[in-house]
């Protein structure tokens, strides 16, 4: 174990809970708010934000990567990129404000108007959080966005069930949303010592500009092709099953970004140290790449398995539509994480071309599938996920064989050991929902009998993974 051991495990230990808590308390919500909204009004919303999600890209992705990539960021620098940032925020705010009533009109809904209008306004908050999370990241101070992130989100959360208990239907989602990155960056602004100075340089602009708007562009082919599956999914059907699709892939999303997005919000900087040590960057990425695996097969596969009561116990029957949706999407993210250690690895070495047109290489695949599929039905857009996503890992594999001569058969053996024992847990959890429990002993004992079997398994292979996670836990103690 090297030198770094303790700052990448206290930063991960942070990090992580920081989105367990967060997402803690956003799920609370989400699950108060979908008690008392109805699936229309989680739709509205949710096709305002493909927008404003695709917009956010511009203003936050490759400005902050390029800060974090950068050995020696100073000052100057970070103050550069901010203006940078937040001027486009500006430019882009007006915009989308300006285009309302096209978007409004394009799903054949004037009550997106003031919904878009109002929402937009996370654009220049993002840019403004966006270089805050950068500094974070680079002094390793996870802690600091934990607190951070926790009280906006209490706060956030309070605010939206108090508005949707007091009938302001979809604007209780829309404020809850605003005021969540809001207060985050409030709180964030009090706690680091940076602050945006009256300096500018237009060399150091173009520089890191350079490295960024790669990332940048390979982030918003990403986003956008992810957001264009809503967007044709409003379009062609209705805000409801939009809705049941979105809240079918947010348990799934919520594992994945507590885990996945954990480990590699922790070792995007820690790599990025190593950007000239090709085989130290290899030995960091293989680590990252066991240790996802390890955690995510065995809580995708699990809430594949129990979807249905976990849908009956939170959200209550009528949103059982979004089950299917649920367990497509579980498989889909497993595959995803393997696709997000590679692309790691390849920003912190720098390679942002390489990222670039990979996205490039991958998307006309994607449009394949959601172009295909969405004449069938929304189920088979779900489908056809989990196709597109082992597609996208294959591609995204390929050229780490390259620059950090990590390849295909390194990659499969690092995962397989987790994923062989996420499939025997399945067999064991799997017929326990033929008993026709009720719905919380039947997850209580789906988890029980999971997580005997899975750790168990670990255990006689000697996974490192499980080791290491252990040794982390007696050091803790």
């Amino acid at each position: 174990m090297s030198k770094n051991k303790p700052s990448i495990f206290s930063g991960f230990f942070w990090k992580f809970n920081e989105q367990i808590t967060s997402q803690l308390v956003s799920f609370i919500v989400s699950i108060a708010l979908a008690r008392i909204l109805a699936p229309k009004e989680y739709g509205v919303v949710a096709l305002v934000n493909v927008f404003i999600v695709l917009m956010e890209v511009f203003v936050t992705t490759g400005f902050s990567s390029a800060l974090i990539q950068k050995k020696n960021a100073t000052r100057l620098d970070f103050s550069t990129l901010f203006y940078c940032s937040f001027i486009f925020s500006i430019i882009l705010y007006i915009i989308i404000f300006l285009c309302s009533g096209l978007i409004a009109k394009f799903y054949h809904n004037e009550d997106l108007i003031p919904v878009i209008k109002i929402l937009s306004l996370r654009l220049p908050i993002s840019a403004f959080s966006s270089i805050q999370m950068a500094y974070v990241s680079r002094h390793m101070a996870f802690k600091k966005i934990f607190f951070s992130t926790t009280i906006a989100t209490v706060i956030s959360g309070v605010l939206g069930i108090s508005l949707a208990y007091m009938n302001f239907g979809v604007w209780a989602l829309v404020w809850q949303g605003l005021t969540s990155i809001l207060f985050q960056t409030i709180v964030l602004f009090f706690e680091i010592s940076w602050r945006p100075y009256c300096e500018f340089s237009m060399s150091e602009a173009k520089i890191l500009m350079n490295y960024g708007w790669k990332v940048l562009a390979a982030n918003f082919f990403g986003t956008f092709f992810l957001q264009f599956r809503s967007l044709i999914i409003g379009r062609f059907y209705s805000a409801v099953d939009l809705a049941y699709y979105n809240r079918g892939s947010r348990f799934p999303e919520l594992i994945s970004n507590n885990v996945d997005g954990t480990i590699s919000t922790v070792l995007f900087p820690v790599l990025s140290q190593y950007s000239d040590d090709l085989n130290k960057l290899k030995e960091m990425t293989r680590r990252s790449m066991r240790m996802s695996s390890f955690v995510i097969l065995p809580l995708m596969f699990g809430m594949a398995v129990a979807a249905k009561p976990i849908t009956i116990l939170l959200l209550t029957k009528n949103w059982l539509p979004s089950v299917p949706f649920m367990q497509c999407l579980c498989v889909a993210f497993c595959f995803s994480t393997i696709s997000n250690a590679n692309m790691q690895a390849l920003k912190a070495s720098g390679r942002s071309d390489v990222l670039l047109k990979l996205e490039v290489l991958k998307k006309p695949v994607y449009l394949v599938f959601i172009l295909s599929s969405i004449k069938i039905s929304v189920l088979a857009v779900a489908v056809s996920m989990v196709l597109n996503n082992f597609i996208e890992m294959l591609i995204d594999i390929l050229p780490n064989k390259r620059v950090i001569k990590y390849p295909y058969k390194e990659q499969f053996k690092d995962v397989f050991p987790a994923f062989l024992l996420a499939i025997i847990m399945v067999l064991f959890i799997y017929p326990i929902g033929f008993l026709h429990l009720n719905s919380i002993f039947e997850i209580l004992l789906d988890a029980l009998v999971g997580s005997i079997v899975y750790l168990s398994g670990a255990y006689l292979l000697k996974l490192q993974p499980l080791f290491y996670l252990l040794n982390y836990l007696k050091h803790l103690l």
